[in-house]
């Protein structure tokens, strides 16, 4: 009997030591599974402050916000759609400056801050002290690595402020690895900030991607391969038809249309488009395809490799701009076949993109967010025809017949440097030689311009809060003024005008909702899905980043966060 007891007894004792091992071994399971389960977890400090492994911050160019639902029909689950299904939308974003350019809008979106502040006042700009133009990102000190060309000799100097990006780095002591990616120089530099690991962008003559002795001496082992790999011949061995049959492209216009563009030599703007040829003519033609967005978000897979971003010791920032939606919007205008059929095949690209890193990072465990550096006008001639009021602005007329009044009556040959950025550009060196009344000068200027068909307004910013121009549009002036790199007399077109360049395809610049009307979705880690029509600006994109990532907010930023947005 005692021997029974015995037994049962060390048996009892047996079974508890089985029964606790299963214990810790089921907690540990638990607490795994809690591990990768809760979104951002595997980011946490030892405070319990979590963030995404990987921000992802996309910026197409030239997309107006109604491309979301022009084309609704069309997209696919996976890109757009999963957008809007999945993630925030803010439905009513505005650019609150001028001009809505492509430099701008990037420096505005990544530092939540106005050309006013951050200097970032164009893509070129007159430096008014001294009379010399500017170009956004140029840097004399630098060189470029990765091709024999001169196209990287840039870097983010002339950008007075800090970036959100920036802001990553120095919250977590320099931990997260930033990089920036384009076909533009300025649009992979600009977003990235000053602090970034890296930003990289396409050298035309050699089909590389690049970067700047700014970065690194030498490109990386993974990017040397890339460019080896020549995959822009395969892109566009096969020509650019469209993805379906022409006749279902129902909402654009004709496909041979007066105020398309052609690309290359072609002799009509037609489907299909030879590529190759005009590639072989031009390597800058690659631009206006939508292949150009193809070898973009390929770049950025494989930059998301080469660098193991999301797999570090602190989230990883990866801005990217799909600029062939730009050019090929410039090229045949916002209703043309081409534009459509360039945002299904960047919806598919997408797709793609989202599904890579659900595989790579893991769902719920990075962030991403698009929008748009600006959006673009209708073509005239395509307003005209639907009896819309459109019309050209002669710049060059109009200077020249002011260069010769100011000179009649002050003495001043060629007082105006030119028109850029909407603004007129004095010569103050000369003005000042002549002992001239410079407030004179711009009130005959600003009284001339007035008169002039198809301008709206026309105003010395020296006296805009006297002036007879309603909101938002002063605000937008004064948020776009820079006392060095703007000119001194701002000029607002009426709506539908644009300059005489822009005669077939468009351009965009001006205050109107198709230029300054862009989306802004958010989607990922810590995202709830819906939207809002609540007014936001695109300076409030910044901030909004800022507050998901408990980091502080660029050091020139005039937005706020979007509640809607950050709320759990």
């Amino acid at each position: 009997m005692l021997l029974k007891n015995r037994a049962s007894r060390n048996l009892e004792i047996h079974l508890s030591k089985c029964f606790e091992m299963i214990r810790k071994w089921l907690l540990l399971f638990i607490l795994i599974s809690f591990f990768f389960t809760f979104p951002g977890f595997g980011q946490s400090n030892t405070s319990g402050l979590s963030r995404p492994r990987l921000v992802v911050g996309i910026v197409v160019d030239q997309m107006r916000w109604d491309y979301l639902y022009r084309y609704y029909d069309r997209y696919g689950e996976g890109g757009f759609k999963r957008l809007l299904d999945q993630g925030f939308s803010c439905e009513n974003t505005l650019i609150n400056y001028l001009p809505s350019y492509t430099a701008v809008g990037h420096t505005c979106i990544f530092t939540g801050s106005v050309p006013s502040i951050t200097g970032i006042s164009g893509n070129d700009w007159t430096d008014q002290l001294s009379g010399k133009s500017v170009y956004c990102v140029s840097d004399s000190m630098e060189q470029t690595v990765g091709a024999e060309s001169a196209e990287g000799k840039m870097s983010p100097r002339n950008l007075l402020v800090s970036t959100v990006t920036d802001e990553l780095r120095i919250a977590t002591q320099f931990k997260s690895r930033v990089v920036g990616i384009s076909l533009k120089d300025r649009a992979a530099i600009l977003p990235a900030g000053h602090a970034a690991n890296a930003a990289f962008w396409l050298d035309d003559a050699s089909g590389n991607f690049i970067t700047s002795s700014y970065y690194m001496k030498q490109l990386p082992d993974w990017a040397v391969k890339y460019n080896r790999d020549r995959n822009i011949d395969w892109l566009i061995s096969g020509g650019w038809n469209t993805l379906y049959p022409i006749n279902t492209y129902l909402q654009s216009d004709s496909d041979n249309m007066s105020y398309e563009g052609k690309l290359g030599d072609e002799h009509a703007p037609v489907f299909p488009h030879d590529v190759k040829a005009a590639y072989a003519r031009n390597h800058g033609s690659f631009r206006s395809t939508p292949f150009g967005n193809t070898i973009t978000m390929d770049f950025a897979r494989a930059t998301i490799e080469g660098y193991q971003l999301g797999r570090g010791p602190a989230t990883d920032f990866l801005t990217i701009n799909c600029a062939s939606t730009d050019y090929v919007g410039h090229l045949f205008g916002p209703n043309s076949i081409e534009v459509e059929d360039t945002y299904l095949r960047l919806d598919k690209d997408l797709a793609s993109f989202f599904s890579m890193l659900d595989d790579r990072i893991g769902k719920g465990q990075y962030l991403v967010f698009l929008t748009a550096d600006h959006g673009a006008a209708h073509a005239v001639g395509f307003l005209r025809e639907h009896h819309i009021p459109a019309g050209f602005f002669v710049t060059e007329k109009i200077l020249d017949t002011l260069n010769k009044q100011i000179n009649e009556k002050f003495g001043i040959a060629k007082a105006i440097r030119g028109a850029q950025n909407y603004q007129i550009n004095f010569d103050l060196g000369k003005i000042d030689a002549a002992k001239a009344d410079f407030s004179e000068i711009k009130t005959l200027t600003v009284d001339y311009l007035k008169k002039q068909p198809g301008v709206s307004f026309a105003v010395d910013i020296d006296r805009l809060q006297d002036a007879a121009i309603p909101e938002p549009l002063k605000t937008m002036i004064t948020n776009g003024y820079n006392f060095k790199r703007s000119g001194q007399v701002q000029v607002v077109f009426d709506p539908g005008w644009l300059d005489t360049f822009a005669r077939t395809g468009t351009t965009h610049g001006a205050w109107n909702p198709y230029d300054t009307h862009i989306p802004l979705l958010f989607m990922g880690w810590h995202i709830h899905p819906g939207n809002s029509n609540e007014t936001v600006h695109m300076t409030d994109i910044a901030p909004t980043i800022a507050a998901l990532l408990h980091i502080q907010m660029p050091n020139g930023c005039i937005g706020v966060p979007i509640t809607d947005v950050i709320k759990k």
